[in-house]
C-alpha cells in the first residue's frame, strides 16, 4: 500500500537536509480535518534556520514540487505545513489493499524472526481472581494479539503467583483450621477465609508469623506435607481461574509460575556470587544498587529462603536461554516499578545476551480502587471478576428480553455473553493503561456512548446491510467516484490508517490506541450511513457504498479481535 507519509517526507528531502525516515517520524495527523490529511511542524527548525517557524513553513511551501505525487495541495497554518492527499488516490489505495488481503488486512511482517514474551494475568494461587487482575489479563492479551498481528513470534506466559511466604501462611492456617472449611465446594472462597484469618493472627502474634516463614522454608526444601498441601491449593485455584479464562476466551502458551523457578535460583545465586557483587547485609544476601540510586535488591533472606526477586531473575535467565527473546514484556501494576528497575539492573550480571537485557520492559498500568479505597485480599474486600462478568451478561440478557423477545434462547445467550463481556473489556481498555480506575458498576456496565456495545452495534448494522444486499460486489465493480463525499472519505481515511494504528499501539504498548480507532471508525461509518442511503436504484452508487460497508465490517471485526472483543451477528 502506498505510504503517503513517505511521499511527503520524500519531497521534503529536496528542501531539508535530513534523513527521509527522520522526516517521516515528524509528520503528524492534524486534529482538525480542515487542516488537511497530514501536518509537518516546523518548530524544531527555528534554531537551524534562524527564523520563526511560521516563516520557515511559508518558505518550504514555495520550494516544494508536487507534480509527481498524490498530494493535492500544501497550505500553511502558522508553524505547520499542511498536506492534503488526492481523495481518489487514497480511496483507491485502501480499497485495493483490503480487496487483496480481506480478513488479513492489518497483518504485517515487521516482527518476522523476532520473539516477544508477554507475561500477563499472573494471579496468586489460593486468592480470588479480582478486578485488579482483570487489567493485566486484558492489557496483556491485547498486546499479545497486537504483536502477533505484526508478525512476531509471540509467547504468552501466565506467571502464576504460586510460591512465597503467603503459602507458608496458607499452610499454617490450614493446619490450624482446615477441618472447618469445605475446599471442594467453594475452594477460593474458603481459602480466602483461611488467608484473612491467619493474617489477622499473624498481626496479633509474631510467633505465628515466624511459623509461617518456617513453613515456606520447608516447602522450598521439599517437605512432603507442605508440598502436598501446596499442590492441592494450586490445582483447586487453577480450576477456578480457568472458568474465568474460558469466559474471556483467553489462552496461554505457558503456565510456568514462581514455583517452576524454585529449583533454578541456586544457579542465579552462584552466578551473582561469581561476579563479586553479591554481598551480605544483616544476614541477608543483596546486590547493592546505590550507584543506580536504588535500594539494594535482596536475593536471599537471612533464613536462607529466596524471595520473588530471585525467582524473577531465574525466570529471565531461563527465558533468555529458552526463547532468545527480543522483548520480554511484564504487564504488572505500577506499584512494582521499583522491583522491575532493580531486577532489570541485576539481570545485566547474569550473562544473558545484550538484546535480551535491552528487551526487558515493564508495561505498568494504573491500579483499580473501590470507592471506599484500596482493595485487599487480606482484608477480604475485593470485587471478583467472575461476578462482574456474570452481572454484565445478566444485564444484557434482560435488555434483549425486553427489546428482542423474538430471538431464540440460544441467540439471546450468545448475544448477552458477547455484548456483556465486550462492554467490560472495552471499558478496561478504553483509556490510557497508566491511569488509575475507580471501580463503579454503572460505569463498567454502561452500554451507551463510546463503549464496546456501540462498536458491536455498528458492526451488526454493517452485517444487516450486507445481508439485505445478498452479494458483495467485487472491486472491479466499484466506481470510487461514488464515495468521494466527506462522510465516505472520512471512513476511507480511517481504514487506510489501520495498519499504522496497530504499529503505534505496539510501539507504545498501548491497547487504547486500538480502542479509540474503533470508536472513531464506528462513528464515521454511522455518519456515512445516516447521510447516504446504501441500497438505491443506481447500481454504481450502491456497489460503491456496499463495498465501503463491507470493508468497514472487516476492519471493525479485526480490530475488536485484537482487544479480545467478539462480535455478535445480531443485536
Amino acid at each position: 500500500m502506498k505510504d503517503f507519509k513517505e511521499q511527503i517526507a520524500n519531497i521534503l528531502t529536496n528542501v531539508i537536509d535530513m534523513d527521509i525516515q527522520e522526516l517521516k517520524s515528524i509528520i503528524e495527523i492534524p486534529k482538525d480535518e480542515k487542516m488537511g490529511d497530514y501536518a509537518f511542524p516546523c518548530f524544531r527548525f527555528a534554531k537551524v534556520f534562524g527564523k520563526a517557524p511560521a516563516m520557515i513553513a511559508e518558505e518550504l511551501k514555495e520550494k516544494l514540487e508536487l507534480s509527481t505525487t498524490d498530494i493535492e495541495k500544501v497550505e500553511t497554518a502558522g508553524a505547520y505545513l499542511n498536506f492534503t492527499i488526492k481523495k481518489e488516490a487514497l480511496t483507491s489505495e485502501v480499497l485495493k489493499e483490503i480487496a487483496d488481503k480481506n480478513e488479513n488486512y492489518g497483518k504485517q511482517e515487521i516482527g518476522i524472526g523476532k520473539n516477544v514474551i508477554v507475561e500477563y494475568s499472573s494471579p496468586n494461587i489460593a486468592k480470588p481472581f479480582h478486578i485488579g487482575h482483570l487489567r493485566t489479563t486484558l492489557i496483556g492479551r491485547a498486546l499479545y494479539n497486537i504483536y502477533k498481528t505484526l508478525g512476531y513470534n509471540t509467547i504468552g506466559i501466565n506467571h502464576l503467583g504460586d510460591y512465597g511466604t503467603q503459602f507458608g501462611k496458607m499452610i499454617e492456617g490450614y493446619k490450624r483450621w482446615g477441618s472447618e472449611y469445605n475446599l471442594e465446594e467453594n475452594p477460593i472462597e474458603e481459602l480466602t477465609k483461611i488467608y484473612v484469618r491467619i493474617n489477622q493472627l499473624c498481626k496479633e502474634n509474631e510467633a505465628v508469623l515466624e511459623q509461617c516463614r518456617e513453613n515456606f522454608k520447608k516447602l522450598e526444601e521439599g517437605d512432603e506435607y507442605c508440598t502436598s498441601l501446596w499442590k492441592q491449593f494450586r490445582d483447586l485455584s487453577l480450576k477456578e481461574f480457568y472458568r474465568i479464562y474460558d469466559l474471556l476466551d483467553i489462552h496461554f502458551d505457558s503456565l510456568n509460575g514462581e514455583a517452576f523457578y524454585s529449583d533454578k535460583t541456586d544457579e542465579v545465586i552462584d552466578i551473582l556470587e561469581r561476579t563479586g557483587k553479591l554481598v551480605e547485609s544483616e544476614g541477608a544476601k543483596i546486590i547493592d544498587l546505590e550507584e543506580q540510586k536504588m535500594p539494594p535488591c535482596i536475593i536471599c533472606k537471612s533464613n536462607g529462603s529466596t524471595i520473588y526477586a530471585t525467582r524473577d531473575l531465574a525466570a529471565i535467565l531461563y527465558r533468555a536461554r529458552t526463547y532468545d527473546f527480543d522483548k520480554c514484556l511484564y504487564v504488572v501494576a505500577y506499584e512494582q516499578n521499583l522491583h522491575f528497575k532493580q531486577i532489570f539492573e541485576v539481570a545485566k550480571l547474569l550473562g544473558i545476551p545484550e538484546k535480551c537485557q535491552k528487551g526487558l520492559e515493564h508495561i505498568s498500568y494504573g491500579m483499580v480502587h473501590l470507592k471506599s479505597g484500596k482493595m485487599s485480599t487480606r482484608e477480604g474486600n475485593v470485587i471478583k471478576v467472575e461476578e462482574l462478568l456474570q452481572e454484565a451478561i445478566s444485564r444484557v440478557r434482560t435488555i434483549i428480553e425486553e427489546k428482542n423477545p423474538e430471538l431464540t434462547e440460544e441467540e439471546k445467550d450468545d448475544i448477552a455473553k458477547k455484548v456483556g463481556i465486550g462492554a467490560v473489556i472495552y471499558n478496561d481498555l478504553a483509556g490510557s493503561r497508566i491511569k488509575d480506575e475507580i471501580f463503579d458498576w454503572d460505569t463498567i456496565l454502561n452500554f451507551n456512548g463510546e463503549t464496546g456495545p456501540y462498536i458491536q452495534y455498528t458492526y451488526v448494522r454493517t452485517n444487516s446491510v450486507l445481508k439485505k444486499v445478498g452479494n458483495i460486489p467485487t472491486l472491479s465493480e466499484v466506481d470510487i467516484k461514488q464515495i468521494m463525499d466527506d462522510e465516505a472519505y472520512k471512513v476511507s481515511k480511517l481504514l487506510y490508517s489501520y495498519p499504522e494504528i496497530i504499529r503505534n499501539a505496539a510501539q507504545k504498548n498501548e491497547p487504547s490506541i486500538i480502542s479509540k480507532f474503533l470508536i472513531d471508525l464506528a462513528k464515521a461509518y454511522s455518519s456515512f450511513y445516516n447521510e447516504n442511503k446504501i441500497i438505491v436504484e443506481d447500481i454504481k452508487v450502491q456497489n460503491a457504498r456496499v463495498y465501503l460497508t463491507y470493508i468497514t465490517n472487516l476492519v471493525l471485526k479485526n480490530g475488536a479481535h485484537l482487544l479480545g472483543i467478539e462480535m455478535p451477528e445480531k443485536m
